[in-house]
């Protein structure tokens, strides 16, 4: 397995592992987990940007 496919899958754990927090805060109004989910949303747009650097990495190398 290579390092985007990697990330990518971390991505999608992590986006799993949120759905109850997610659900906690618009169902319940469960102010903590909110702060939970946008932390949560900030760890998956930074892997998301090293998706988009790996993937541009191995373009170039190819390219080159």
């Amino acid at each position: 397995m290579n390092e985007v496919t990697k990330l990518y899958n971390q991505m999608l754990v992590n986006l799993e592992k949120g759905i109850d927090d997610l659900e906690k805060f618009t169902l319940d109004g469960n102010k903590s987990a909110g702060t939970r989910v946008r932390k949560n949303m900030q760890d998956i747009k930074n892997l998301a940007q090293q998706v988009r650097v790996e993937v541009q990495e191995m373009k170039n190398a190819v390219a080159a």
